[in-house]
């Protein structure tokens, strides 16, 4: 019995990795793009902070930027995973194509893989000192 499953718990095994490297990636891609989006508005943020703007409503403002990103992927990542479960659903065991339990815990987990992402650049960004920001420019 063990090795007539074998070809299917390789598979399993397999796409399991192939999900977390996919998860992996969508982190760091996230990352780099919030962070690129932020560190050309330093000096919109020095100046910000220099008229009053609280750090926590700067982490807000850059976390609320990401969650935006994020919320459009999802937008179309669903539909498309729900087109995709028919074709696919003769591989699916035990779980059915269109699942509204699995396709929303798989998206909690993008929006919380893309809050922790954003959060570095959303953190430094609120800890910006706004005299160094503004003689940058």
């Amino acid at each position: 019995m063990d090795r007539s499953l074998g070809r299917e718990k390789l598979l399993a095994r397999l796409a399991g990795f192939f999900g977390v490297l996919a998860l992996l990636l969508a982190s760091i891609g996230l990352y780099g793009v919030i962070a690129y989006s932020v560190a050309p508005r330093r000096n919109e943020i020095g100046i910000r902070m220099a008229l009053g703007a609280r750090p926590d409503s700067v982490l807000r403002m850059v976390l609320g930027k990401s969650l935006v990103v994020a919320a459009l992927g999802l937008a179309v990542g669903i539909p498309a995973a729900l087109a995709c479960g028919r074709l696919l659903s003769s591989l699916l065991y035990g779980v059915e194509a269109y699942d509204p339990l699995t396709i929303g815990g798989a998206a909690a987990v993008m929006l919380a893989v893309a809050l922790a992402a954003s959060f570095l650049p959303a953190r430094r960004a609120a800890l910006l000192d706004p005299c160094a920001a503004l003689r940058e420019e």
